[in-house]
């Protein structure tokens, strides 16, 4: 007996002798750890396998790896989730591991050169100016290269991260059709969580957070007001990515030629609009508002453009001339979005602006990339630059760039927006193709307008959500004779299964 369990044990060692070595090894090893470093490295050594199982997944399952990437965009900023890491952590190794698998895998992957595009360019321009700004020495405070390079990555490496991703993995119709459903489902699971929020109630953390004195923001008249965040880190961010998407999808709906995904889009579109409504975000009024008018001057139809624009007419007037629905909270808010004159908070941003405009005269290079009020004693003049609260993206990079900087990006912006709306102008000729990337166009100008008003833009999950998107637009060029054929395929299918329908109903008839 012995003998025969000795021959089987040799046989399975000789078969699976490279595996069985390196499990005794990894086993030998998380024991030397767990005696000599402690509980920490023992898990690490333990959990090990599983990041090669994880590696294993990744090369045999690139798209999984890119749909992670946009899932996790979307939640690393929630409230409930603690990460024992930076969240742009999270980010920034998946967008890398998805870069260098195409590199591993160029012969497989040749999308690399539909990177390069006016888009790409515009980004390195501002990658360019934000590389100066590592001399920039206003403060007279010597070099801080681990400020600047924290900067650097947040305004600009990120942006180059976004365009390779897209570029690479929004390769074909099937792919694009996937994204634009998962970016609705987590519009939809985040207008879900809103309802939640209202119906159900906040979590601890999120209750805490709500009454920590650091958010007056959120929490309005006496109590009786909450501006709503859902899954993202504040109202602002929240409903400025709900007015943006909501557009977006609107014009899914409108222009697609498959009536499920039509129903599906326009109701998404309806149900994030009243997510938006409970983030009690003005600005997103507006963006709404802009993104749609945009849209309708990309589309070039008649038919789209005189409808809309009377219905859009209508809802306006409604809100800027009317009391209807003044009994909701939340509808007076957004209405006072049309009277920013009456507005106090609004009165504050301006005092702000104006402050900061006086520093800046002698800083037309700004503070400097990463710079922040612990980085700036107390005794130098430009601490006030950094404590005075931006409530801006703009206005954030106006004070680390100056106005040269601030000018550049605002150009570079423009620079991918014109170039996108010239692809959905003139080189796209589907249909559903020009509501994909006026959509997006629309989506991008909607989100910057949001950032001009609150420092949104580059979280999570707006930076990967938008400029993502518009990388799109410069990919429908590529993608749209394969989508044509994608889509008659569909059409295809549909009128089969409503003939074979109509056939048995006609058959039980008789």
């Amino acid at each position: 007996m012995a003998r025969v369990y000795s021959n089987r044990l040799s046989e399975y060692t000789h078969e699976n002798g490279g595996r069985v070595a390196i499990l005794f090894l990894l086993f030998a090893l998380a024991i030397y750890q767990f005696i000599h470093a402690g509980f920490n490295a023992f898990a690490v050594i333990c959990l090990s396998p599983l990041a090669v199982l994880f590696f294993y997944v990744a090369f045999k399952w690139k798209m999984a790896i890119f749909w992670t990437l946009i899932v996790v965009n979307w939640f690393v900023m929630n409230r409930n989730i603690f990460l024992p890491f930076p969240t742009s952590l999270a980010d920034e190794s998946l967008e890398l591991l998805l870069i260098a698998m195409a590199i591993i895998d160029v012969r497989y992957s040749p999308h690399f050169g539909r990177a390069i595009n006016v888009m790409f360019l515009a980004i390195m321009i501002w990658c360019g100016l934000c590389i100066l700004e590592i001399i920039n020495d206003t403060c007279g405070l010597g070099l801080n290269f681990n400020a600047w390079f924290t900067g650097f990555r947040f305004l600009a490496l990120h942006l180059v991260w976004i365009i390779l991703v897209f570029s690479l993995y929004i390769s074909d119709p099937k792919s694009l059709n996937i994204y634009l459903k998962l970016w609705a489902a987590l519009s939809l699971f985040s207008a879900f969580y809103t309802w939640k929020m209202i119906n159900i109630g906040l979590t601890h953390t999120e209750y805490a957070w709500l009454h920590s004195g650091t958010n007056r923001t959120h929490l309005l008249n006496a109590g009786t007001l909450i501006r709503y965040w859902s899954t993202f880190n504040d109202a602002a961010s929240y409903g400025c990515n709900a007015s943006a998407s909501a557009v977006a999808f609107l014009i899914f709906g409108i222009t697609s030629k498959i009536k499920y995904e039509r129903i599906f889009y326009l109701l998404t579109a309806a149900i994030v609009v009243w997510g938006m409504f409970q983030s009690g975000t003005r600005t997103a009024m507006i963006t709404l508002i802009a993104g749609f008018v945009v849209y309708l001057f990309l589309a070039r139809s008649v038919k789209i453009l005189v409808p809309s624009a009377i219905i859009g007419g209508i809802l306006l007037f409604i809100l800027m001339f009317t009391n209807i629905g003044n009994g909701n909270q939340q509808i007076r808010r957004m209405r006072s979005a049309f009277k920013a004159k009456e507005d106090a908070s609004a009165n504050v941003r301006d005092i702000n602006k104006a402050a900061i405009a006086k520093y800046m005269k002698e800083a037309p290079w700004g503070i400097g990339i990463g710079m922040m009020s612990k980085d700036i004693p107390a005794n130098n003049k430009f601490k006030k630059l950094s404590d005075i609260p931006p409530d801006s993206e703009y206005v954030y990079i106006w004070v680390r760039t100056g106005p040269i900087g601030v000018t550049v990006f605002t150009c570079c912006m423009v620079m991918m927006l014109l170039g996108g709306c010239i692809i959905v102008l003139f080189r796209l000729k589907s249909r559903s193709m020009i509501g994909i990337g006026g959509g997006l166009c629309a989506a991008f100008v909607s989100i910057q307008l949001g950032g001009y008003a609150n420092q949104i833009l580059y979280l999570y999950p707006n930076g990967v959500t938008f400029f993502g998107g518009m990388a799109i637009v410069y990919l429908l060029p590529y993608i749209e004779p394969e989508w044509i054929k994608y889509e008659e395929n569909r059409l295809a299918k549909i009128e089969e299964k409503k003939r074979l329908r109509l056939e048995k109903k006609l058959a039980s008839r008789v």
